[in-house]
């Protein structure tokens, strides 16, 4: 059955490369992988480029898919960072460095591209302006795509979203900004710190990146102050920067220019930097409200994948965050696909996905976890192994558990600030090590 389908790919970053490989090892000939860049590697690809709008509202701006500044390096160690079968370790960089850089992932990604024949399957430079059934069934799509000012439309079996979520800003929502005369940037369309040299920001967000990029323009920056929502933060100076302050949430800004605090404190600031994450955006996909996308929400999808409705035609790869481990889930979500696509394996009937779904958004709802959190899996293993076992594979091995826990329990013990010489020992972490 698999050599007779004809399947599209949308993207081809890790989670298109992922499901490309898995279906031509399932036997699909006929499998293409649009993607709109000259480069494969999606997210990984570094782009000097910013948008001419700072906070990327301007619907007539000119679009940069990318979101890499130029010091980004994984904020997972390499050990987390392969396929489920094609290690990231094992691969020969002449790097030792814990965390690796994005140059070296997409190193890896070419060489993942080179090892398993994918090249062939990719049309660069072709942008998918839409993606829709024929008719009212879900056994052909059309997927209309745009290549050197030319439109074409072709039909397909089946689509694989891949387009991955980290183009579209999420900004925070903070009373008073409307009247604010500072600057305001999302991190989208940070690159460098040099644009903040004696600047005093405000950086909202306490995720990887607004770690990261608080730190790295402190030291051209007059002062920063981080500002995170999440419980019982108090005003603090951060020990290891004399310019640094942690906040709690701002209460609101005026149109004299301060910024005001949770915590009681307040600063007259230049910059507020949004490092306040993405928001999942599928603007080339039509099916008529059957998937949506709800306070970052898409859905409703079965095990994040499958819209129970229009399964198996459509499918989605590369949703989950805060996953563990990330990539080895891409890799076992595209896997699984191909085995439905290929008939070696079933979904459960569309009124079972349903029930399915509706049961997992009502425990999260009995949980607390706010609609915005539906993708993120909170560093369990449990959704890595649920898939893994749908194949007859082994979950997530025992060495993987040990360093995904130890660097999870570092992060939380550091509040999230951690040390990029961070290393290893047989898997567990070398507290001395840390600073």
């Amino acid at each position: 059955m698999a050599r007779f389908l004809k399947v599209a790919v949308i993207g081809a970053g890790v989670s298109g490369l992922a499901t490309a490989r898995a279906l031509k090892s399932e036997g699909f000939e006929q499998v293409v992988v649009f993607e709109k860049s000259d480069n494969l590697g999606g997210t990984w690809v570094y782009d000097p480029k910013i948008e001419s709008d700072p906070l990327s509202l301007d619907p007539n701006r000119e679009i940069v898919h990318g979101s890499l500044y130029l010091s980004l390096c994984t904020n997972l160690p390499r050990q987390l960072m392969g396929f489920s079968d094609y290690p990231f370790v094992t691969r020969k960089y002449g790097d030792s460095t814990t965390f690796p850089s994005h140059e070296e992932v997409l190193e890896f990604l070419n060489e993942f591209v080179v090892e398993f024949g994918l090249a062939e399957m990719i049309r660069f430079e072709t942008e998918v302006v839409r993606v829709d059934r024929v008719d009212s069934r879900n056994d052909q799509w059309v997927v209309e795509s745009r290549a050197n000012d030319l439109s074409s439309n072709e039909i397909f079996d089946a689509v694989v979203v891949c387009n991955g979520h980290h183009t579209q800003p999420k900004l925070a929502d903070v009373p008073g900004l409307e009247i604010w005369p500072g600057k305001q940037v999302h991190s989208h369309n940070y690159r460098v710190p040099e644009p903040f040299r004696d600047q005093i920001v405000v950086v909202i967000g306490s995720g990887p990146s607004a770690k990261d990029i608080s730190r790295e323009i402190s030291k051209v920056a007059k002062e920063v102050h981080v500002s995170s929502r999440s419980p019982n933060v108090e005003v603090s100076k951060l020990d290891f920067a004399d310019n640094m302050w942690q906040h709690s949430e701002i209460n609101r800004v005026d149109g004299n220019g301060e910024v005001m605090f949770e915590d009681g404190a307040s600063v007259y600031a230049d910059i507020i930097f949004h490092c306040t994450g993405f928001k999942y955006d599928f603007p080339f996909l039509k099916t008529d409200g059957i998937v949506t996308v709800d306070d970052n929400r898409v859905g409703p999808l079965y095990k994040h994948i499958f819209p129970p409705k229009l399964a198996p035609g459509l499918s989605f790869v590369g949703l989950p965050y805060f996953a563990a481990p990330v990539l080895a889930i891409y890799d076992l979500q595209a896997k699984w696909i191909a085995r439905v696509l290929s008939g070696k394996t079933s979904l459960p009937s569309e009124e079972e996905m349903l029930a399915d779904t509706r049961e997992y958004y009502r425990n999260m709802v009995e949980k607390g976890v706010p609609k915005h959190h539906t993708h993120s899996l909170g560093h369990e293993f449990d959704y890595a192994d649920w898939l893994a076992s749908r194949m007859g594979l082994q979950g997530v091995d025992e060495r993987t558990r040990s360093i995904q826990k130890s660097y999870y329990k570092f992060l939380v013990k550091n509040r999230g600030w951690r040390n990029r010489e961070w290393e290893f020992s047989d898997g567990v972490q070398e507290e001395e090590e840390v600073n």
